[in-house]
């Protein structure tokens, strides 16, 4: 997947497709970077929890982009494989095993792991 830096500055990585919009509708992204800082900082959770729930909601939502990015983050901030792992798992009981399998292979594209034994 081509990436490229992140508009809001932050070091993080962008999918291609954002990092147009971005590139194309600064001010609009400015603007969602924006309301995205003020909803994390408007409750009480840590960073490190909200980006265990930003992880769980990309799983959810099915959007292999966004699970890559905050997986490259929790990875970046010292979050875990094995907690990561446990997030996919949790998808088991609610979505299904196929959306957990499918969030599994997403989190290995960036951890590296490919064989099937642990």
């Amino acid at each position: 997947m081509t990436t490229r830096q992140d508009a809001k500055g932050d070091g993080g990585d962008l999918p291609a497709g954002a990092g147009r919009f971005a590139a194309r509708y600064p001010a609009i992204w400015q603007a969602y970077g924006q309301l995205g800082e003020r909803c994390a900082m408007e409750g009480t959770l840590d960073a490190r929890t909200r980006r265990l729930v930003k992880l769980a909601l990309a799983i959810g939502a099915g959007l292999e982009g966004a699970v890559h990015s905050h997986v490259r983050r929790a990875l970046r901030e010292g979050i875990a494989k094995a907690e990561l792992e446990q997030v996919m798992l949790l998808a088991v009981p609610s979505l299904g095993l196929p959306a957990a399998v499918r969030a599994m292979t997403w989190i290995d594209d960036l951890t590296g792991e490919t064989d099937t034994e642990r």
